[in-house]
């Protein structure tokens, strides 16, 4: 029976966008291009400046090959003669001997007299073709008629040699049968009559054959016509420079050059570690880009997308969340983690925020937890309120009672998105030991707080190649969302993200590229990122301070209680030693076995 329900096969990509796509890619670097094109350009000034004071003649000589008969077909000129060897014999140092006496060039002169020699055959033809090139018009033409004239001397003598000595070694031959056969006929002169001089009469005759023969080789030979070829067209001063004159070798320079700039961006983009493509990031973290975020005021501006001059981000951000709200790993528990590879967050901070209120704008309860513990900043830069007492309240106020202070301490924020609405903010603080705070039960239960209808939880943590932070979170989160620029990171980086976020127990549910931020350098952002990360919390005090809520209790009686609390612990700043061993601990051992 054939199955009629399989599904459709993925189409194969169509040869001309993958030609489109590659040469986008090739386009990434205009360094090269550029200074492949300058190089070009430099090659073809100096071809027409070097080219602009010489001058080319050609000379023609047709050659022949010695015959007794020139108008007999049946044999062919090029069985006779060897047209390489020609050529290699006209640029042979006799010939250029031979030239320089007619010209009178001395041996210091000798080899500029060569060099300026050169020699081609036409396909087809047994035409030789001289041509010289010379700094003026009347000297090339001079010396390459000179050349040519050479030439022909010396093959014209070349042959009449090989023709005497073929002569002398024929009649070497016929002179001992001639000389036998003179002596033959005096001895029949003196013979009787009989059998005797029958014979010799025989051997008479057997040698005049011989006689003849050679006789008549020697006169096919000095019958031949030697003739070594003519010159069919003489060297000519000529009129113009050699060269193809420089606005043509600026244009020639300038292809040869972007060739080489291609040639160049294409290695380099072969031995180029970072994703060439948004297929490359997809293949690498196996899950798809879920949207690129256009270049926009998110590096060094508002956080929120919403309400900005370009509505390009905003709309963006709802298309990815559309995207991760129609995912059935994401739609079954609604807890997203929000991360960057490595370097600076920013980017996935805006991100976080971005997506919590657009989710907040489909009418769900978001709660977006900054477990960025490190650097928090988000109370800082959003428009926020005192929040409601709903999320993770600790049941009957057991840590205001016990005097634990460490985050979260059930501070709670109302962020205003605008036109998309509101939704609630846990912001983050630092706290002398971050793996605590992070795997704390009250972490717990504000995760948990997804499993509540028509709930979402969004959670902002460090990179994850930078801390392990992340990974001490996905358990719970599950479905985590890549912050990446494709310029900044490897793809060795994206498949150790996987790898370690499988291994934890989560899933990557998509990546989100963007575009570098103002001021940030190309490439892997680990020092850069690192540094202004750690440039932000000093640069919070110049801030002005958000509204601070209070620690929210359903009791009178804890509710003054938290308020001392917290007046104590801004009357008291806790002093921390930075460096010393506290500020990074290790989590826990992930297991990389099964997965």
């Amino acid at each position: 029976m054939i199955e009629t329900n399989r599904p459709a096969s993925v189409p194969a990509e169509d040869e001309p966008d993958l030609l489109r796509d590659q040469f986008k890619q090739l386009l990434r670097y205009r360094r090269l291009l550029g200074a492949g094109v300058g190089i070009g350009l430099l090659g073809g000034v100096y071809l027409g400046i070097s080219t602009s004071d010489t001058y080319v003649a050609t000379a023609d000589i047709v050659l022949r090959a010695p015959t007794d008969d020139p108008f007999n077909p049946s044999l062919a000129p090029d069985k006779a003669i060897n047209i390489g060897s020609e050529r290699q014999v006209a640029l042979s140092s006799s010939i250029a001997n031979e030239a320089a006496k007619k010209l009178g060039v001395t041996s210091k002169d000798f080899a500029g007299l060569r060099s300026g020699l050169q020699v081609t055959n036409p396909p087809q033809t047994m035409v030789l073709r001289f041509t010289y090139t010379a700094s003026s018009a009347k000297e090339a033409a001079t010396r390459a008629n000179a050349m040519t004239e050479a030439y022909l001397l010396k093959r014209q003598e070349s042959l009449d040699v090989t023709r005497d000595k073929m002569v002398k070694g024929y009649q070497d031959q016929r002179d001992p049968v001639a000389k036998n056969l003179d002596e033959l006929v005096k001895q029949i002169n003196t013979m009787p009559a009989g059998t005797g001089r029958d014979a010799a009469y025989a051997s008479k005759t057997d040698l005049q054959s011989k006689v003849n023969t050679l006789n008549g080789n020697i006169a096919k030979l000095q019958a031949l016509d030697m003739s070594p070829g003519r010159v069919t067209s003489p060297a000519t001063p000529p009129s113009d420079t050699d060269g193809p004159g420089l606005l043509m070798s600026l244009a020639l320079g300038a292809a040869v050059g972007l060739a080489l700039g291609l040639l160049a961006a294409w290695v380099r983009l072969v031995f180029d570690p970072a994703p060439r493509s948004e297929g490359d990031v997809a293949r690498a973290l196996r899950a798809p880009v879920l949207g690129y975020l256009p270049r926009s005021k998110t590096g060094g501006g508002p956080l929120l997308a919403a309400g900005e001059e370009d509505p390009r981000l905003a709309e963006e951000f709802r298309s990815v969340a559309f995207r991760l709200a129609y995912d059935s790993r994401f739609a079954d528990r609604r807890r997203l983690l929000v991360v960057a590879p490595r370097g600076s967050s920013e980017t996935a901070a805006a991100a976080a925020v971005n997506l919590a209120a657009s989710f907040a704008e489909t009418g769900k309860d978001v709660l977006l937890i900054e477990a960025d513990l490190r650097t928090p900043v988000l109370a800082s830069q959003l428009p926020t309120g005192v929040g409601r007492p709903r999320w993770s309240q600790a049941p009957g106020g057991a840590a205001a009672a016990h005097g634990d202070t460490e985050w979260p301490d059930g501070r709670q924020l109302v962020v205003d998105a605008g036109e998309s609405g509101a939704f609630d903010l846990i912001p983050g603080e630092p706290v002398r030991n971050v793996a605590r705070a992070l795997t704390s039960p009250r972490a717990t239960r504000l995760i948990s707080e997804a499993d509540s209808p028509n709930s979402t939880v969004v959670v902002l943590a460090p990179p994850v190649l930078s801390y392990a932070d992340a990974l001490a979170l996905v358990d719970r989160v599950d479905g985590v969302l890549v912050v990446c620029d494709p310029r900044a990171v490897h793809r060795t980086d994206l498949s150790r993200i996987r790898e370690l976020i499988s291994g934890a127990g989560g899933t990557v549910l998509g990546a989100v590229l963007h575009a570098p931020l103002p001021g940030e350098k190309r490439g892997r952002g680990g020092r850069g990122g690192k540094a202004k990360g750690a440039s932000a919390a000093p640069a919070q005090a110049s801030r002005p301070s958000a509204p601070q809520a209070q620690p929210l209790t359903r009791e009178p009686n804890q509710g003054q209680q938290g308020q001392g609390q917290q007046a104590r612990r801004q009357a008291e700043p806790e002093q921390h030693i930075p460096g010393d061993g506290t500020d990074t601990v290790a989590l826990r051992t992930v297991r990389m076995g099964r997965r």
